[in-house]
């Protein structure tokens, strides 16, 4: 079912605007950027259920790149075959938690001390 769909998208061409690089200066490319938009709700709209979508929608509010690499990561994993049904709410949570542990940033403190006159030279007179 998904991958029909998938397969249908990909033979009407709409995978190459998908992954094509265009400025969005032309009437043509907006048009482009358009269809990508509409493929991308297909298919997420036919591998979410109800509440996983909404939990995606409120997590684009507040994190839109996080949402962005969760959709292509949906997006990936339904043209390769490797979903089975629908990814529900708790799924949709798993694959946040994945992304999430991928894109951990580490932080580190370094401490730079800055050097003051040695006590030694004053102890020589």
């Amino acid at each position: 079912f998904f991958l029909s769909e998938i397969t249908r998208l990909r033979d009407n061409g709409c995978f190459f605007f998908f992954f094509s690089s265009q400025d969005p200066g032309d009437a043509a490319q907006q048009e482009a950027k358009h269809r990508e938009a509409e493929m991308r709700n297909s298919i997420l709209a036919q591998v979410l259920d109800q509440s996983a979508r909404a939990r995606l929608s409120n997590l684009a509010l507040v994190k839109p790149e996080k949402t962005k690499a969760v959709e292509n990561y949906l997006i990936q994993m339904a043209r390769y075959g490797q979903l089975s049904g629908k990814v529900s709410e708790q799924g949709l949570i798993e694959i946040l938690e994945k992304v999430s542990q991928q894109t951990e940033k580490k932080t580190t403190v370094k401490f730079n001390r800055r050097k003051v006159m040695d006590s030694d030279e004053e102890d020589d007179y």
